[in-house]
């Protein structure tokens, strides 16, 4: 009982423990584990989705409590499209349902809606309510929420070369002049500043295909919790161990001290 209460308390600690001039400026979260969690439960993939939204909630609430400035979710990637039709359905479903339910929670809390992705891909309705909530929500200033949809960074990084190509070959920019900050415009993301934190969950440790341009410096975290069961508790873990890493950025210790 004595260690039960002690292990609370810690919970309880943890925003306590967050340096809020430290606090990452992005942070990107690839939330898996929603089909495993459902799996578990011997329930169907889309309960898991379903729950999955609550940690969206809590997760964005989070972010704009603590200061963060820029929130991406990785919500629906371009290899997704490959997944069962009815798992995509249910998807595109979840989707258009969570935009309505929260657009009261986006706007009481100041938090401003965006996309990323082939976004022309997405159903008509889905791209319809998409639409309306970003629109609706633009002039919010607290956070920015990114929604990454029918999202593939190497999709993006081709698009980004072919537009870059095009302007060079019709003298609108030249050769010489393609640096980051070039590129960078042409991006998805060309609105947001580069990753600080990016966030896995479920244990598995790779990217797929996530804003690979824009993480060349983000601290990658790590955690075997599936996402339906990740909590407040779980973000402030996530940054608190950003805040012990040391960002270099190609220098030595010694430079930064």
């Amino acid at each position: 009982m004595e260690k039960t209460l002690v292990f609370a308390q810690i919970k309880m600690n943890l925003k306590e423990r967050i340096v809020t001039t430290k606090l990452p400026k992005h942070i990107a979260i690839i939330m898996d584990g929603n089909g495993r969690w459902a799996k578990q439960k011997g329930m169907i993939r889309a309960f898991g989705h379903e729950n999955g939204t609550k940690s969206v909630r809590e997760t964005v609430e989070a972010c704009a409590e603590l200061g963060v400035e820029n929130l991406t979710l990785y919500a629906f990637s371009t290899e997704n499209w490959n997944r069962p039709k009815l798992e995509v359905q249910t998807l595109m479903k979840l989707l258009v349902s969570s935009l309505k339910k929260e657009i009261k929670t986006l706007q009481d809390n100041n938090i401003k809606l965006s996309a990323i992705g082939n976004l022309n891909t997405l159903p008509k309705k889905v791209h319809k309510e998409l639409h309306e909530v970003i629109e609706n929500t633009k002039n919010n200033n607290r956070m920015t929420l990114t929604l990454a949809l029918s999202y593939g960074s190497r999709e993006e990084i081709i698009n980004t070369v072919k537009e870059i190509s095009f302007k060079v070959k019709n003298n609108i920019i030249s050769r010489d002049k393609i640096d980051e900050s070039i590129i960078n415009e042409h991006l998805y993301t060309r609105n947001l500043p580069d990753v600080d934190l990016l966030i896995r969950t479920s244990g598995e440790q790779r990217i797929s295909n996530f804003l690979l341009w824009q993480i060349a410096y983000a601290e990658l975290y790590f955690t075997s919790i599936l996402w339906p069961d990740f909590t407040k508790q779980h973000l402030y873990e996530a940054i608190i161990e950003y805040q012990k890493r040391e960002r270099r950025f190609g220098k030595t210790s010694e430079q930064l001290s």
